[in-house]
């Protein structure tokens, strides 16, 4: 009940249903200790729920009326009894109003609840309760308790609390768990010296290529406490390793003089080699905005190999000297790790953080925090999640490779970083750097407009020429028996490695076959959650789902027949290794990059590495070799399988498939020796091939602007796909289909919105799940919100049926 505090206080639950409620504020405290942004426990039922504090207002002005936790005690009166705010979980705000407003934005734009907003963007170690209260008065022992004792301790106890609180006798710390604490990564790529038999500790080991890293809880929970002796046991015998990961220390605390006393003369020495002029022109420019605080959005558009990372790190010196911070972001981990490692070779000794989902939830957390904390300048560098940081010094955003599909995510919690990093750069007043030797269309669309600046870097650093580049038509008369290579091809690629050269080879397909077909009736084996073929994985023996993760063991007899004669259709990265490694001479030595390959902690950079050191001739991969990389001995790309992705249902097929290619073969030439690629294809006629291989991309993109223009898509119009799903076995799941649709309809009609479907998704059965999807056309961003919301509301919070908005689906 509220005894003394005339507050009331509207709170966003950080976990379902994320719901924006009111709740007495506790006595004790004073007024001036509520402030947004201060994190709280709450009661909910009977339960208690991790909270963020929004606002306070007197309790007289409350409105009634809203979504709260009052229960009505007079209804003649309107008079009302709140719950209470069971206790603060920190004694001033971690976060910031700027912060809150971010992510109010950001809800508004993805019409999702505040609270659920909050939860995606902050780690999951400042949304917990698994909580100790910890008092320590003067003169007498120390107390312990837990949240659900506190909020069961009389008034008196808890004024008593509230005022050791208040003042700086009390503090929150975190139940320690280890089955939380502990980390488990594979140490060991398939095949594993693991009896068959063995069937708990490959299960385990099934389960870490998968998912790359896990904690002992994660791992137990999935497979079953029966789990912990062979945990155990892999763990003896060094398949898997186990880490406690150790948080670094930012400058919390640290005195700005003495970080700038230390660290200034390191950031004004000059770099190894001297900027050029295009490069030194595209720096004063940017300069320039992060000196005057403008926010402004700058295009680096520069070819593979022209030194845009030599800009980045410039800019990035001078803004750290201007005392105020960077966040450097790449679309994947390995780049990210790569350019962290440039920073480190550029600057010795130079403090950087790296943030990233691969880190632990401990790492994660104590990086928010210190980073919220501290007074000095950081080069933060990460991927799309560290745009949720809190760095209140911020002084300029840069994204490398600003048109890579991996800015967009596209699940759970959809946002496009590029479009976030965009909002926030204009709140703080400060730079945004794009750099792409591909950007997005968009992107260059609106930098021929005139909405942001354009930089040009025509030529490679150091003088060399860019790849001569020519079609190798694949057929199934020119296709070795061994292998997806062509003879000419296979022939090009022993030449380069007998010179001493190394070669870089792109398929975009992992596994060993994306299809096993069954010779005695002619089926697929497929998923049964899925219905889409499983992928065989040779080394692990394994039929895997790309989609769900559902695996099962190979051989095994046809669903369809019961015999077991497969023959593998169609290639992956293993194969392509496996074909290489018996064709080429004896000695050449081949390594492969995919998603299987680096499962294992670290392996990416290890690959990465061992290839630029020379101490492998060819390097197979998925896309994840194609951008970034520099390796100078590389004068031979092959692109194995050019038309993969080159005919999907995207208006931008086309254009991923166009940056794709021409990113690999910026992998070729960037030595002395001139470089050389190699593009197979099934359809030599398609349009983007004549400016693939002139490495034309303005000449490309004008043609596709052109087709975009006459069918209305993107930059002329605006695009939002809605979602919709439910379990195939509930039958009531397509009625509400229906009355949804017809909603839907009927909103985007009377707003303007064109509206296509909804219509079976391109995967109609994912995870047991049948899957729906609307296409919707507008200038409007708010009228496309309002078609979902006129939906949305019609659906039970409980219900089984899944509706999803997903704006700028393409990303971008």
């Amino acid at each position: 009940m509220i005894a003394h505090d005339p507050l009331v206080a509207q709170a966003a639950l950080l976990s379902p249903p994320f719901a924006i409620l009111t709740y007495a504020l506790p006595s004790g405290f004073g007024v001036e200790f509520w402030q947004p942004g201060l994190r709280l426990a709450v009661p909910l039922g009977k339960t208690l729920r991790p909270a963020l504090l929004l606002e306070t207002d007197v309790f007289s002005a409350w409105a009634g009326g809203q979504k709260s936790t009052a229960k009505r005690n007079n209804p003649a009166t309107g008079s009302f009894i709140l719950k209470e705010v069971v206790w603060p979980l920190e004694n001033a705000p971690l976060l910031t109003q700027n912060y809150l407003e971010f992510a109010r934005q950001l809800a508004l734009r993805q019409s999702q609840p505040l609270g659920r907003t909050l939860a995606a963007m902050l780690p999951v170690g400042l949304r917990t309760l698994k909580l100790r209260l910890h008092f320590f008065p003067e003169g007498t022992p120390p107390l312990d308790l837990d949240l659900p004792a506190l909020a069961r301790s009389s008034t008196e106890e808890r004024l008593r609390l509230a005022e050791l609180w208040r003042s700086g006798h009390g503090r929150v710390y975190k139940l320690r768990e280890s089955a939380d604490e502990e980390f488990y990564r594979l140490k060991l790529s398939p095949p594993w010296p693991v009896r068959p038999s063995a069937a708990r500790q490959i299960k385990i080991l099934e389960f870490m290529a998968e998912w790359s890293r896990a904690s002992r809880k994660q791992i137990l929970k999935h497979l079953g406490a029966e789990m912990a002796p062979s945990l155990k046991i892999l763990l003896e015998r060094g398949l898997l390793e186990l880490r406690r990961e150790e948080t670094a220390k930012t400058g919390v605390g640290v005195d700005a003089t003495a970080w700038r006393r230390r660290y200034g003369p390191l950031l004004r020495t000059p770099p190894p080699f001297a900027l050029n002029q295009e490069q030194r022109e595209a720096m004063n420019l940017c300069l320039e905005a992060i000196i005057g605080h403008r926010a402004e959005t700058h295009l680096l558009y520069g070819v593979t190999g022209s030194g845009k990372t030599a800009v980045y790190l410039e800019l990035a010196a001078r803004t750290l000297l201007e005392g105020r911070s960077v966040l450097l972001l790449a679309p994947e981990l390995a780049l990210a790790n790569k350019l962290k490692h440039d920073a480190e070779k550029r600057f010795p000794c130079l403090p950087t953080r790296l943030f990233h989902s691969d880190q632990s939830p401990a790492g994660r957390e104590a990086c928010f925090k210190d980073l919220a904390r501290t007074n000095v300048p950081y080069l933060v560098i990460g991927a799309r999640s560290a745009l949720f940081l809190q760095i209140d010094n911020l002084g300029l955003i840069i994204l490398d490779e600003e048109h890579d599909a991996s800015f967009k995510q596209d699940e759970r919690f959809n946002y496009s970083a590029k479009e976030l990093a965009w909002f926030l750069a204009g709140r703080l007043q400060i730079p945004l750097l794009l750099g792409s030797a591909t950007p997005d269309l968009k992107s260059f669309y609106a930098a021929e407009q005139g909405h942001i600046h354009l930089h040009r870097l025509t030529k490679r650093v150091g003088g060399g020429s860019l790849p001569e580049a020519r079609l190798e038509p694949l057929s199934r008369r020119a296709v070795n028996p061994g292998g997806i290579l062509t003879p000419e091809s296979a022939r090009e690629l022993a030449a380069c490695v007998k010179q001493g050269g190394q070669a870089v080879i792109l398929l975009n397909r992992r596994g060993f076959a994306p299809n096993m077909y069954c010779l005695s009736c002619g089926q697929s084996a497929r998923c049964p959650n899925c219905e889409i073929s499983l992928t065989y994985h040779k080394r692990q023996d394994k039929l895997l789902c790309h989609y769900c993760g559902h695996s099962a063991d190979f051989p095994q007899p046809c669903a369809g027949c019961g015999n077991m004669t497969y023959l593998p259709m169609g290639e992956g990265t293993e194969k392509l290794e496996e074909s290489l490694n018996s064709s080429l001479p004896v000695g050449t030595r081949v390594l492969r990059l995919d998603r299987d390959s680096a499962a294992r902690s670290g392996a990416p950079e290890e690959i990465l590495s061992a290839f630029g050191r020379g101490e492998a001739d060819v390097l197979v991969g998925t896309q994840m070799l194609s951008k970034g990389h520099h390796f100078p001995r590389v004068s031979l790309v092959i692109v194995a399988d050019g038309d993969l992705g080159l005919n999907m249902l995207d208006y931008n097929a086309a254009e991923r498939v166009f940056q794709l290619i021409m990113q690999a073969a910026g992998r070729s030439g960037r030595g002395d020796t001139p470089g050389r690629v190699i593009i197979q294809t099934r359809d030599p006629g398609h349009y983007c091939w004549a400016y693939v291989l002139t490495n034309d991309y303005e000449g490309f993109y004008r043609q596709e602007l052109e087709r975009r223009r006459r069918r209305l898509y993107p930059p002329f119009t605006r695009l939002a796909m809605l979602r919709l799903s439910y379990p195939r076995t509930w039958i009531a799941g397509a009625v509400l289909l229906s009355k949804l649709a017809e909603k839907l309809q009927a909103a985007a009609a009377s707003l303007g919105v064109t509206m296509l479907g909804p219509a079976p998704a391109p995967h109609p059965l994912r995870e047991n799940r049948l899957r729906f999807q609307c296409l919707l056309k507008s200038q409007s961003w708010q009228d496309m919100r309002t078609v979902y919301a006129a939906a949305a509301g019609s659906i039970p919070p409980s219900s089984p049926f899944h509706l999803t908005l997903d704006l700028d689906p393409a990303g971008g």
